[in-house]
């Protein structure tokens, strides 16, 4: 197995060494995130809650290196039976998790609720989804990350706390709370060896998700980055690869700002 020395003599494995469990993992960017990770030879355990066919067939066109299994990240028992599943099926720990599971969202700007209208309700929806969601996913795999020495968390956020370019509420304070999740689980869990880090983008061009946003939306983004574009689906896995990677053995706590320097960290 080929390794990095880390800063804390723990050995990080190279990605074609790693088993990876992607939520959401089956369309949209997951898929993009699953396939960066198939191209550089990891195994992925692909979680999904309501696309099961594309889930299915990501794993019959690698066979021996996709598992699929449905779980509903808001379920404990759900995403541990899904964990124990990629645990078995590749016969190691998972040794990095990519928090990319969003429940029931759609960037429309059109359709959003505005301030005037939104209810608690809405907000609890997304913090179920991306808080809860990532806690379980965290905590279901800590027992591989302790046998295997490390491990590696990536959650998916977004630029949209720091830009809010189009106000979605709910969605937005969901993730800027996953980001201090980030931040506090990193400090906790360092010293076992377990990095905690976010990449956030803005809208995509284009994921299912931002399917619904207009076509002048996503123009007006790109002249407002130094880069003059809106960043894709396949260069927000390339970040999500190195957080994965032994490159970024001494990375932890970081947030990853992936969206042509729109926002300047």
């Amino acid at each position: 197995m080929s390794t990095i020395e880390t800063t804390t003599g723990r050995q990080a494995p190279a990605l074609a060494d790693q088993t990876v469990l992607v939520t959401g993992g089956a369309r949209g960017l997951g898929r993009t995130i699953t396939e960066a990770f198939l191209r550089q030879g990891a195994k992925v355990a692909v979680g999904y809650h309501e696309s099961r066919e594309a889930a299915e067939q990501l794993a019959a066109d690698h066979p021996g290196r996709v598992v699929a299994a449905r779980a509903d990240v808001r379920d404990r028992a759900q995403v541990d039976a899904l964990v124990a599943r990629a645990n078995e099926a590749f016969g190691s720990p998972v040794s990095t998790v990519v928090n990319n599971a969003l429940v029931g969202f759609s960037f429309n700007g059109d359709a959003r609720s505005h301030a005037h209208e939104i209810g608690y309700g809405e907000f609890a929806d997304q913090f179920a989804g991306t808080i809860q969601g990532a806690v379980n996913v965290v905590q279901a795999a800590l027992p591989g990350f302790e046998q295997l020495g490390s491990g590696r968390v990536i959650n998916v956020g977004t630029n949209l706390f720091q830009h809010p370019v189009v106000p979605y509420h709910d969605y937005t304070a969901a993730k800027a709370a996953l980001l201090s999740l980030t931040r506090t689980f990193a400090d906790d869990l360092g010293p076992r060896g377990i990095r905690v880090n976010m990449v956030s983008g803005g809208l995509l061009r284009t994921t299912d998700a931002s399917a619904a946003t207009p076509e002048p939306v996503f123009d007006a983004i790109a002249e407002s980055t130094p880069l003059r574009s809106v960043t894709t689906p396949a260069e927000f896995a390339d970040a999500v690869l190195f957080f994965a990677s032994p490159w970024a053995r001494a990375a932890t706590g970081q947030n990853l700002v992936i969206d042509g320097g729109l926002v300047k960290n």
